[in-house]
């Protein structure tokens, strides 16, 4: 096949479809966990009303909450993948060997906001968020019926794998994924291009500016002891105890149950079964979803 504009232009196209279709094709779980933010620099700060104490009968002037002092900043990072097709794969029309692997380029692209959310999730122990303390900590800041303040915890120690429920049924997310450039394909095929040149190579490659932070602790909760009913239970109500500065609970209602690959097994048991211990009925089925996750 002859190599010019033409056929380097069907290629693009070829591979671009591809990988668009492999970008269309996995499951993801980020706007289920993730707030989606927008940013328009390097960085984005971030401040959190420290709680909202709800609505009030209105007797006398309004009450007046501002934004926390404490400020969260997320730094945008810079990611990419590289494919390379050799010239003679072109010249001998076998260039369509490589559109799997565009499908999967893009398949990963797709992925990647997930991976970053996660593992970030699995680090919540050792990395602060808004109120500068750990995302998962022994010590935040909460109130008591009796509308004073007190140290809560939304981390439960153990010594297994590590579980986390969480709440993905309000507008805020216990996690965010901020994008600052989208992930597209681009490529490198001019003749004259010295690494073109150099190699007999042409280059397709992604490029993307984002990064993974937390939202509200409030609605996240990370258990190491073992996955059973009894410290599910407990890891629940730790969450739906919760309360706003006037002393009613937050309304928090656990909706997903994320486990790592070596608690799949437990957390169905846990979540599907409709029966245990020989014949009773598991009370607790279906009360979360279940999200097996690798990157945790």
């Amino acid at each position: 096949m002859d190599i010019n504009a033409n056929t380097l232009s069907s290629l693009f196209t070829g591979i671009n479809v591809a990988f668009n279709k492999g970008k269309a094709s996995p499951k993801t779980y980020l706007d289920l966990v993730a707030m989606r933010t927008v940013s328009s620099t390097s960085q984005e700060t971030y401040a959190w009303l420290d709680d909202l104490p709800g609505i009030r009968e209105w007797l006398g002037d309004r009450v007046l909450h501002t934004l926390s002092r404490s400020r969260y900043t997320v730094v945008n990072r810079k990611f990419e993948e590289t494919i390379t097709i050799p010239r003679e794969k072109i010249e001998d029309d076998t260039y369509g060997i490589f559109s799997p692997l565009a499908a999967r380029l893009g398949e990963q692209t797709a992925l990647f906001p997930d991976q970053l959310v996660f593992e970030l999730l699995s680090d919540g122990t050792s990395e602060r968020c808004y109120d500068g303390q750990y995302f998962f900590d022994t010590d935040h800041k909460a109130y008591n019926e009796s509308k004073e303040e007190i140290s809560v915890s939304n981390f439960t120690a153990g010594d297994g794998d590590a579980w986390y429920l969480l709440d993905c049924g309000q507008v805020l997310k216990p996690m965010l994924f901020q994008e600052r450039t989208s992930f597209d394909l681009q490529s490198l095929t001019a003749p004259n291009d010295p690494y073109v040149f150099m190699k007999d190579e042409y280059v397709y490659g992604v490029r993307g500016r984002c990064n993974a932070g937390f939202g509200l602790w409030q609605l996240a909760h990370c258990s190491r002891s073992t996955l059973n009913k009894a410290n599910y239970i407990s890891a629940r109500l730790s969450m739906m105890n919760l309360r706003k500065m006037d002393g009613k609970r937050m309304g928090i209602t656990p909706t997903h149950l994320i486990v790592p690959p070596n608690l799949e097994d437990p957390a169905r048991a846990l979540l599907n079964a409709e029966l245990v211990n020989g014949g009773e009925t598991n009370t607790w089925a279906r009360s979360a979803e279940l999200i097996v996750s690798h990157h945790i």
